[in-house]
């Protein structure tokens, strides 16, 4: 939850207060969202070999929390800059221990259920940060430097949690394989995932930073106090399709789904680019919720689909390498866009690779696929 209100305000912050750039801020966010991808390649790994879930998630929580104070000091874009990526940072390094830490507690009769609740727990902070933002935005009469302040306290009592109540439980000493990814592992991946792996990169190269859908809503007209309810909006319809995308995907075929969920973005982005109305803006941003629900989850099944099970540790490492990369690139060419011929060229830009993205899964990718 405190990430997510600070982040529901950063944007603004940025460009309002500190006066940057729409490039600087596409810099900042892609590199901010591309550690965290880069950083769960080696997490989970550096766990298993530790043998120590929780001391690698208390150092994710802990390097969170301690960045969290730079936010409301800021007085300069650089310091927004290092808050920013310690913050990503420490997400990337807890996420994997944090999941195989509640795979190890939870009782095995009930773990699908343990997961599901972790999930929905995030959703939940996805949509209450935002929203508590709406709520001290208005107390504090736009005060973003004191909702900053406040955020801080969620991260630390986060991290109090997970060492004071939180217990590891005792496993037998084993010998820890070595976990590198060599050569010839990469080449056994095969076609299928590659094919797989080029869509994510150009969906991710598509789908910048939420930061732009931020900026997008206030240069339309929305008021200050209310910037939030993008993060809320968008998170909502997120959570919404997931679940229903996913049985279609399994009953159907995940090419279809996958169709859908690009169409959603392309329309979005079309909306998003060519209209400054803000009723249309608030359509574009649940297009791109849809998309998101339609589209991620069902890109990391067909990771699993077109991966043996030995191989696969090492399949989703690259594929989060890939996205990475692609997030950081997307970023830093949307607010380059954005700055120099308007955001209607930053939206385009986005809905043209989704545009390539739809049709090279119309001609590499099989009808016939399905879990």
């Amino acid at each position: 939850m405190s990430s997510e209100l600070i982040f529901s305000l950063l944007p603004i912050f940025m460009v309002t207060t500190l006066g940057a750039s729409m490039t600087m801020v596409g810099l900042i966010e892609g590199i901010a969202e591309s550690t965290t991808l880069i950083a769960k390649i080696f997490s989970g790994a550096l766990s298993d070999i530790l043998g120590k879930r929780k001391l690698m998630a208390t150092i994710g929580y802990g390097i969170s929390a301690l960045s969290k104070p730079l936010f409301p000091l800021a007085n300069s874009i650089t310091m927004v800059f290092f808050a920013r990526f310690f913050d990503r940072f420490g997400k990337g390094i807890r996420d994997a221990p944090r999941d195989a830490l509640i795979g190890e507690i939870a009782p095995k009769d009930i773990r699908g259920t343990c997961f599901g609740l972790r999930q929905s727990l995030d959703t939940v902070g996805a949509v209450m940060g935002p929203l508590l933002g709406i709520l001290l935005m208005y107390l504090l009469v736009d005060n973003i430097p004191l909702v900053f302040w406040i955020a801080v306290i969620p991260g630390f009592i986060s991290l109090g949690i997970l060492i004071f109540f939180v217990e590891e439980p005792k496993k037998k000493t084993e010998k820890i394989e070595s976990v590198s990814v060599e050569l010839h592992e990469i080449k056994l991946l095969g076609w299928g995932y590659w094919k797989v792996s080029t869509i994510g990169f150009l969906l991710t190269l598509a789908r910048f930073s939420q930061a732009f859908l931020i900026v997008k809503a206030q240069a339309s007209g929305l008021q200050l106090m209310w910037i939030p309810i993008i993060v809320v909006v968008m998170n909502v319809f997120y959570a919404f399709a997931g679940y229903p995308a996913g049985i279609l995907s399994d009953t159907i075929n995940r090419k279809f789904v996958l169709l859908i969920g690009i169409l959603f973005l392309i329309v979005g982005d079309v909306i998003l680019g060519f209209s400054s109305n803000l009723w249309f803006v608030f359509l574009g941003v649940i297009l791109w919720g849809l998309h998101m629900g339609f589209t991620e989850g069902l890109l990391a099944a067909m990771v699993t689909d077109t991966t043996r099970s030995h191989f696969r540790g090492t399949a989703y490492g690259i594929y989060n390498f890939i996205n990475g990369i692609g997030m950081l690139i997307a970023s830093l060419l949307a607010g380059i866009l954005w700055d120099k011929y308007g955001s209607i060229w930053t939206f385009l830009s986005g809905g043209s690779f989704s545009v390539v993205a739809f049709i090279l899964i119309i001609i590499f990718f099989d009808n016939k696929i399905k879990k």
